[in-house]
């Protein structure tokens, strides 16, 4: 049985309120993350990856003085929480965090991640909201 597999058989045991994601991918693509329509893209493809519905518009803001942080930032709501991100320029690095009541296979999304913005690796967190 695969890590997901686990994870969701567990989830669906504990019932709790929801799953959240932390997945950290490192060395990105610098031309992917610097583009809003690109970062768009990523949220509608991966929301019909973890079929996700999305409600409304995902909002993308490109903003920070200070280089250390500056980026984009990205979220988008979906009828079971939230999917949201921050690309920053300065590191080539995504933090993104996905958090839904409903059950989704967190790894296999983070590679998901991982190919679109042809990151070089990736640290993953999954947790059990209660």
């Amino acid at each position: 049985m695969s890590k997901d597999q686990e994870l969701v058989k567990k989830y669906k045991k504990e019932n709790p309120w929801g799953m959240s994601t932390c997945i950290d991918i490192y060395d990105c693509n610098p031309k992917t993350i610097r583009s809003a329509s690109k970062i768009k893209k990523f949220v509608k493809e991966l929301c019909v990856f973890i079929d996700m519905k999305r409600f409304g518009e995902t909002v993308v803001v490109n903003f920070g003085e200070d280089p250390r942080v500056s980026g984009f930032s990205m979220t988008q709501l979906i009828e079971t929480s939230l999917i949201s991100g921050h690309f920053a320029n300065n590191t080539n690095a995504v933090y993104l965090d996905v958090f839904s009541c409903k059950a989704y296979p967190p790894h296999k999304t983070a590679e998901f991640a991982k190919k679109f913005f042809e990151g070089k690796k990736m640290e993953v967190k999954v947790s059990f909201r209660y």
